[in-house]
């Protein structure tokens, strides 16, 4: 019997036997060729395998169940080969590749208007090659859509609780530290900027958004670099000088860059306190300016070509500020119920602080067949930094002899990130999977030390020192799944994360130990209908963990009256997002929703009993906003294209007061972007560009910020065969985005106004070298993980 079903099965196990050929690649001059592309094509034109020769020309097809298929062998430089195979042929095959007749010396790539791609879980903003490439990172991020940057603080859809990652990796940086590494990245080197408002669940679930700035990879064959000097004048001078170089041959491809930057930053503030229970006024006058004159931003990319199925790479960034000092002079006058001035003080702050940021990662992309592969990623991120000041203040009180105040800090921090993750992805022609595993650990370390002369004598303090230790585990897993059925888009996905934190105070000892697990779905939905309008509905649950600086308790001191301090017991803020978008021909509408439990942030209040007021960061009861987003580009003539950015939003924070009352602040906030772009001369590929940014009044808990504008203008054109390229900037023309910030309920009335120093001409330079053609650049084909590497 079993014999008899062998020999009825034996003619259809002959025809699925898999057979076996194999081959050698070489040119003209027989040179074995490695690295060549080799396709195989089903007789419906389908790829079914691909593979590549290895360092001898030599391949080898294998698993192949179909007789009727068609060889296609492909390389840069050289001609297109094809062939049908015979797979019973056991001969291996010679395969000589001839060069083409005729190469294309140099493709030129003009400038283009930026591109803007709705995706179903995101919005990418596409800038590479585009007419703002010649802004810094932190420029562009002004001109991306759904991005407002306003007195120097992100936010996606009126949300400041913004992750940043560069190359999906988390920047461990915020405030003005985060501006610097962000100015001193040139937008040559920015290839896309991702705006993920509701990020998918392989995302970490920090943050109410995520910005990652995807960065280019080198895709021309051989040696090149360019070379940029950028001058920049507002109050006072600045500047920022660096070199990139790129290598790549076959399997390898390296990328390297060095920014230096150095000047004097200056920022212009007035203070205003009014006490009711004393009837006083205070009015403090700081204008700050700071020298940096060493700012150092480096980065490093390998990638390897192990074989056609596995790549690794190898990743280093690195920003360095070994010292930025300054000596504030504030005056402060305090005026009576009669509005005379009858006390003063004078503080004189001499300080000094350095920051090192380093990261390195390490990354390798399998793929197992056509359909799936696997990535492994770790890496590490360590933030120190050292603030040291010296605070001499001079009392002249009314009624008081005059008398000096004396006091030193000097504040330590150290922050450690390490991560480790696995990423699963198969992908089908209809579905989609991904899945992975993720393991963070962060320490964290500050140290305050103050001496004061409360004594007589200058000396240290112990009880207005601390030291403050954080240590937090974080192990995740997700899950998602995609599936694509004709006009119709969807995705969802689960994201667990079981956080375990212990944060140690000394002096006074305070032990915070929590462990906790949440869940965070996402769902998205996108229909796309036949004249290409694209519907869209997302909702994404997320959480946001306050910074690390925010969890110390220490107080840092302003001056005498004024102080700054953090919280250990702030909880993480609940966020849910929800968004309904429409796209057409380059319209892109937003409608959102989002409502915040418990969000941290920034706020102050003053204290009658000391005459001081205090920054202190904390959580709010809750927030919620809606509002509505729009981002159009009209591209009027070839030469002539407009962009319209419009953000209307509904914003609610709910508060307690120090009264221990509840209060709510609310506002409808409009943020206008206009900008217009020329093309002068398309063969020097000379551009002008001018723009518009209005900011309504707005809020953040107890704030009300008022309304600010600027206006801009740019100018670049390249010479020497386009090799040089030379950019004029004007920013605030009109010195137009002073602020003023005020808190006004029950006894607390105090505002300030700022002005961040924004009005400037910058001029800047860059020259590229070494081979620039495209003829050899080689198109390798990259997973998705890969791509956002």
């Amino acid at each position: 019997m079993y014999k008899l079903l062998f020999l009825l099965c034996f003619p259809v196990l002959f025809l699925a036997q898999k057979q076996k050929t194999g081959g050698t690649v070489v040119n003209s001059e027989n040179e074995k060729l490695s690295s060549v592309k080799v396709e195989v094509y089903n007789a419906q034109n389908e790829l079914i395998k691909e593979l590549k020769t290895d360092d001898h020309g030599q391949f080898v097809l294998e698993d192949i169940p179909l007789q009727n298929i068609r060889l296609v062998v492909k390389n840069q430089g050289y001609s297109l080969f094809e062939k049908k195979l015979d797979l019973n042929e056991t001969e291996p095959l010679n395969i000589v590749l001839k060069k083409e007749s005729q190469e294309i010396d140099e493709v030129v790539m003009t400038k283009r208007k930026p591109l803007v791609k709705r995706k179903v879980d995101r919005l990418e903003f596409n800038v590479e090659n585009s007419t703002i490439s010649s802004l810094n990172a932190w420029e562009i991020l002004k001109n991306t859509p759904g991005v407002i940057i306003n007195n120097s603080v992100l936010s996606v859809k009126g949300s400041t609780g913004i992750l940043v990652t560069i190359n999906d990796k988390k920047v461990m940086l915020t405030g003005d530290e985060l501006k610097n590494l962000l100015e001193n990245t040139q937008g040559d080197e920015v290839k896309s900027v991702e705006v993920i408002t509701n990020p998918p669940a392989k995302y970490e679930a920090s943050g109410s958004a995520v910005l990652n700035i995807v960065l280019k990879k080198n895709k021309i064959e051989g040696y090149r670099g360019i070379v940029s000097s950028k001058y920049v004048q507002t109050q006072y001078a600045k500047g920022v000088f660096g070199l990139s170089q790129y290598y790549k041959k076959n399997k390898l491809s390296v990328m390297g860059s060095y920014y230096k930057g150095l000047g004097t930053y200056y920022r212009e503030g007035t203070d205003y306190v009014n006490y009711p229970e004393s009837q006083t006024r205070w009015v403090s006058t700081m204008n700050r300016k700071d020298k940096n004159n060493n700012q150092n931003t480096l980065n490093f990319n390998a990638e390897y070509e192990l074989d056609s199925l596995t790549n690794i790479s190898l990743n280093y960034s690195g920003y360095f500020s070994p010292k930025s000092f300054g000596t504030y002079h504030v005056p402060t006058l305090i005026y009576n119920r009669q509005d005379i001035a009858e006390s003063d003080y004078t503080t004189i702050n001499d300080h000094r602080s350095r920051s090192i940021n380093n990261s390195v990662s390490f990354q390798i992309d399998r793929k197992f067949n056509k359909k799936s592969s696997l990535s492994w990623i770790s890496y590490f991120t360590g933030n120190n930094s050292d603030k040291y000041q010296n605070v001499i203040t001079y009392l002249n009180f009314a009624g008081q002899p005059p008398k000096e105040d004396h006091f030193l800090t000097n504040n330590k921090a150290d922050v450690q990130l390490y991560s480790t993750q696995f990423d699963y992805q198969w992908k089908g022609d209809k579905l989609e999977l991904e899945s992975g595993t993720k393991y963070s650990f962060v320490k964290t370390g500050s140290k305050l030390d103050f001496s004061d002369n409360g004594n007589g004598i200058l000396q240290y303090r112990p009880d207005k020192s601390s030291v403050f230790d954080y240590k937090e585990h974080n192990f995740a897993l997700y899950s998602s799944l995609a599936y694509n059925i004709g006009k119709w888009n969807f995705k969802g996905g689960l994201r667990a994360e079981m956080t375990d934190l212990e944060g140690v105070v000394s002096e006074p000892y305070e032990l915070n130990k929590s462990r906790y697990w949440k869940f965070f779905p996402t769902f998205y939905a996108q229909y796309t209908t036949g004249n290409k309008q694209e519907f869209g509905f997302s909702y994404g649950k997320r959480i946001s963990r306050p910074s690390y600086a925010w969890l110390n308790p220490a107080k840092s001191y302003y001056n005498l009256f004024s102080y700054y301090q953090g919280d250990p017991k702030l909880k993480a803020t609940i966020i849910h997002n929800l968004n309904l978008t429409y796209s057409w021909k380059d319209w892109n509408l937003d409608w959102y929703y989002r409502k915040e439990i418990y969000p941290s942030m920034e706020i102050s209040y003053q204290e009658p009993s000391t005459n001081s007021l205090i920054y202190y960061f904390t959580n709010i009861e809750k927030g919620e906003a809606f509002g509505l987003s729009l981002y159009k580009n009209f591209q009027v003539k070839s030469w002539w294209n407009i962009i319209l950015s419009e953000n209307l939003e509904h914003n609610e924070n709910y508060f307690k007061g120090i009264d221990g009352m509840l209060y709510k602040n609310k506002v409808w906030n409009w943020v206008s972007n206009i900008s217009t772009s020329f093309t002068l001369d398309k063969d020097s590929d000379w551009k002008m560009e001018m723009g518009h940014r209005y900011y309504s009044p707005g809020i953040q808990g107890t704030f009300r910020i008022s309304s600010a504008w600027s206006a801009y203008f740019v100018m670049n054109r390249k010479f020497l065969n386009k090799k040089l390229e030379a950019s004029l900037i004007f920013t605030d023309i009109f010195r137009s985005t002073g602020q003023k910030v005020s808190t006004k309920y029950a006894n607390q009335d105090n505002y300030f106004l700022d002005y961040t120093d924004a009005q400037g001409i910058s001029f800047s330079l860059k020259f590229n070298f070494g081979n620039q053609a495209v003829k050899n650049a080689k198109t390798i084909k990259k997973t998705a993980e890969q791509d956002r590497l």
